[in-house]
């Protein structure tokens, strides 16, 4: 009975979740972003100064990179990804057979 409780449960949690049918999503950022972010650091020194072209090349780079590799996952996914490895297994595996999937 209690695993009929839990998947209603999980149905529930799912309808009711502002991320709804989007569980994950890659996180978009920019390199302004993340030159906000370090200026707003209190390992800030001199923020009045204009970033150079290379520091700006630096910063475009880091936020590329990290939108290749971050997701913004929904709460509810990211707990059942936690509790079930057997998912994150089903998923890897969906991932890695991808093109012959069609």
């Amino acid at each position: 009975m209690s695993d009929i409780l839990d998947e209603a449960y999980g149905i529930a949690q799912c309808k009711d979740c502002p991320w709804y049918k989007t569980c994950a999503v890659p996180m978009r950022f920019t390199a302004e972003d993340i030159r906000r972010q370090l200026e707003s650091s209190p390992m800030a020194t001199n923020t009045s100064l204009t970033p150079d072209i290379s520091m700006q090349n630096f910063l475009s780079s880091m936020a590329t990179a990290a939108q290749n590799s971050l997701l913004e996952g929904c709460p509810v996914f990211i707990d059942r990804l936690r509790r079930s490895p057997e998912l994150a297994q089903r998923i890897k595996v969906m991932m890695q057979n991808w093109s012959r999937e069609g």
